[in-house]
């Protein structure tokens, strides 16, 4: 079984999906992970301790007890856009959803998730938060606004929470996949937990580039 090498940590795990799921765990300080509801019923074991793994974003998940996946990938050939992400994971493009910060012309700051291969339509996002326009802001923001890098921008667990919209086509899948928190992780849950999560909405705010 082919491996990689998780983020910050000299552990390798299995290059397969992993669930985390508190309810059991090994006297060693590892995790039993048990797959229900979306994911299926099978047991797998993670190898790696929690803390070592784990991002903001898992531990909100964990909190709130949304069931989820997670997805570690390697990026030291600095291809970390959605496109060559899903690519080296052979995820369906139309399922990875990135996280784009924007601001309106109000001075008002608007989060908008849409898939990774398309683009976001700036006057419809405007139309979707009641502003007259609204436009990305500079790589040099994200951070200061987030607490996210570019690249590791994920909707959930931002400095603050912000008025956040995801595309429409979110609906015909029963989970959608957005950034894990850091570069290199992402996390795969259901739309309608993501939305819970940030009391965000929905609309059509997304075409082809």
């Amino acid at each position: 079984m082919e491996s990689r090498r998780i983020i910050g940590s000299e552990r390798f795990v299995p290059y397969e999906s992993m669930l985390y799921d508190l309810a059991a765990s090994t006297p060693a300080g590892n995790q039993v992970r048990r797959e229900r509801g979306l994911f299926g019923e099978k047991e797998r074991f993670q190898v790696a301790k929690d803390k070592e793994n784990k991002t903001n974003v898992m531990r909100i998940l964990d909190k709130e007890k949304v069931p989820y996946k997670f997805y570690f990938y390697d990026h030291e050939d600095g291809a970390i856009d959605g496109v060559a992400v899903a690519r080296k994971l052979n995820q369906n493009v139309e399922q990875v959803f990135k996280t784009l910060v924007t601001k309106g012309a109000s001075g008002a700051f608007y989060v908008f998730v849409v898939p990774v291969a398309k683009e976001l339509h700036l006057k419809s996002a405007a139309k979707s938060v009641g502003e007259k326009s609204v436009e990305m802001i500079h790589v040099n923001e994200i951070n200061r606004a987030t607490g996210y890098i570019r690249g590791g921008c994920s909707p959930i667990g931002m400095k603050k929470l912000y008025r956040t919209v995801v595309d429409k086509s979110c609906e015909a899948f029963p989970t959608i996949i957005v950034s894990g928190g850091k570069i290199g992780a992402q996390v795969e849950v259901a739309p309608q937990d993501l939305l819970r999560l940030v009391q965000g909405t929905v609309a059509e705010i997304a075409v082809e580039p």
